[in-house]
């Protein structure tokens, strides 16, 4: 009955604690269910055995209680004949075969209990096998499950994240310098217009005194004019 026990034991094992400890939980459930498939194959040939035993019981005992009928008859037609002698040993032999029929009939009853208990235990067997057969997609799947939200997970509690701080103070640093790069040419931009203005203010005092003085030179001055050129 020790294979019974042991088999049960791989049925009654925590899954969820098999799956915590094995590195690749799908190649775990079905080494799992290989596994169950061989105590099943082992626990159907140990049953096999018991009831070839009782048969064999059942036979024995089937081949004892015929010489017992056997040997009476033969002491009956030794009594018919005469020979009280021959039907007393006819019937000593009677009562061994009696007698093993009785012992093998107790030894036969109890192995028969035996292959009852032990075929009803590999049915059970059987049964814990489909389920762990239809459960096994279910497990693999939920496993590809939590595998993937394990990485999404990773993902954002940090794995990783290295290059994507790397990448936005990147960005920092080129939004930076477009800052720069554009204040410089607001700056360039005011000194430009600053210089322009000057230089136009420089040509137009130019322009006026000329055209003053063609102006005099012409005798198209008068008094207010001529004293206002003067002055400059």
């Amino acid at each position: 009955m020790g294979i019974f026990s042991r088999i049960s034991d791989i049925f009654k094992s925590n899954v969820n604690d098999a799956l915590d400890k094995a590195e690749d939980p799908e190649k775990m459930l079905k080494q799992m269910v290989l596994e169950m498939e061989e105590s099943v194959n082992k626990a159907t040939l140990a049953v096999a055995n018991a009831i070839a035993n009782e048969k064999s019981l059942e036979r024995r005992i089937t081949k004892e209680r015929s010489l017992s009928q056997d040997w009476h008859h033969k002491a009956t037609q030794a009594l018919q004949a005469g020979r009280e002698d021959l039907a007393r040993q006819a019937l000593e032999k009677k009562a061994v075969a009696d007698k093993n029929a009785n012992d093998l009939a107790g030894i036969y009853e109890q192995a028969r209990s035996t292959s009852v208990k032990m075929r009803e235990q590999l049915d059970a067997l059987k049964r814990k096998l489909e389920e762990a057969r239809a459960r096994q997609s279910t497990l693999i799947a939920r496993s590809q499950a939590a595998k993937a939200q394990k990485q999404v997970a990773q993902s954002f509690s940090g794995v990783g994240s290295d290059a994507f701080s790397k990448f936005d103070k990147f960005e920092g640093k080129i939004e930076k310098l477009e800052a720069e790069a554009e204040a410089f040419e607001q700056l360039s931009g005011e000194n430009t217009n600053l210089d322009e203005q000057f230089r136009q203010l420089s040509s137009g005092a130019t322009v006026d005194n000329e055209l003053l003085e063609m102006k005099r030179q012409m005798g198209m001055l008068g008094e207010g004019d001529k004293q206002a050129g003067g002055n400059q």
